[in-house]
């Protein structure tokens, strides 16, 4: 009779272990409307800021095929000036995550994404296969801290940098970013 115990024991521990295990290897959750963006992994290795989120749109609903990675950058910020210049821009939006080699298109514009100012400018961007992509970098602040977002793909920057700012304005990513500027 005392096996009994040992082994529900046993068994909830295998179950939990099974659980937790299902959900490690889950994928990323469905496209949040109407199937235009569907979340994916997060593509790149570690380095000095956590990882974000990553999402890909389908050339039908973004007039080419867009990848958007979106990551706060916890006290990376002028306290003081928040993205200020074009300049800041260029360094922070994490364009070096997808080729070292990228030049402006245009001076930046002014821009707002959940409510936080900063700067949105495009880019040609030399990826290590030769071809040419179109970027679209994003770097916003609230106090010290960033939230930075850059889109890719082969369409045009009109079109990507719309696509990228109708995407992070909708609620959900607004609750996101709130939350994840926030720290949680």
């Amino acid at each position: 009779m005392r096996r009994w115990p040992v082994i529900a024991s046993v068994m909830v521990a295998l179950g939990a272990l099974s659980g937790a295990a299902a959900y490690q290897q889950a994928g990323p959750r469905q496209p949040e409307r109407n199937g235009e963006w569907q979340e994916i992994a997060w593509p790149f290795p570690r380095d000095g800021w956590p990882a974000g989120k990553a999402f890909r749109c389908g050339a039908a609903a973004c007039g080419g095929e867009v990848e958007l990675y979106v990551r706060p950058k916890m006290g990376f910020c002028n306290c003081d000036r928040g993205v200020a210049d074009d300049d800041e821009v260029d360094r922070v939006a994490d364009l070096d995550l997808l080729s070292e080699h990228f030049a402006p298109l245009a001076p930046g514009d002014l821009v707002r994404v959940a409510d936080m100012p900063g700067r949105i400018r495009a880019y040609d961007l030399k990826m290590s296969d030769g071809l040419r992509h179109i970027a679209v970098g994003v770097a916003v602040s609230r106090r010290c801290d960033l939230l930075v977002a850059v889109a890719h793909g082969r369409g045009d920057a009109p079109e990507m940098r719309r696509a990228a700012l109708d995407f992070l304005a909708r609620s959900e990513m607004t609750r996101w970013v709130t939350a994840a500027m926030e720290g949680r």
